[in-house]
């Protein structure tokens, strides 16, 4: 599973919507996926591949259709990344002063 393309599949709220309708209903047709928004079919091909490269859907063939699943299992992998990237933060104190390191250039120019 690559994290930061599954997070970027999960940033638009479309998406999100497609992934909560495969959800509640299970596998689904293309069509019967763009019926239920307000977009056009390209548009809503172009979410379903997005999703699919992010492998949170997968499809398979039936006769002429295209049926989409979810996949919870990357969704569950996603979700376990974030809260072990959560775990190792530690958090600042008021007052702190830390920050990213900057360059060799912009500590002298700061000096």
């Amino acid at each position: 599973m690559n994290v930061a393309r599954t997070l970027a599949a999960l940033s638009d709220d479309t998406r999100r919507e497609i992934l909560s309708l495969l959800g509640e209903r299970g596998s689904l047709a293309a069509g019967a996926i763009a019926e239920a928004f307000a977009l056009s079919k390209p548009t809503i091909s172009h979410h379903l591949r997005v999703l699919a490269e992010a492998e949170l859907v997968r499809f398979e063939r039936r006769g002429t259709s295209l049926v989409y699943t979810l996949q919870s299992n990357v969704l569950e992998d996603a979700a376990s990344a974030l809260l072990a990237l959560a775990a190792k933060r530690t958090p600042r104190r008021e007052g702190d002063r830390r920050s990213l390191p900057r360059s060799r250039d912009a500590k002298k120019a700061l000096s």
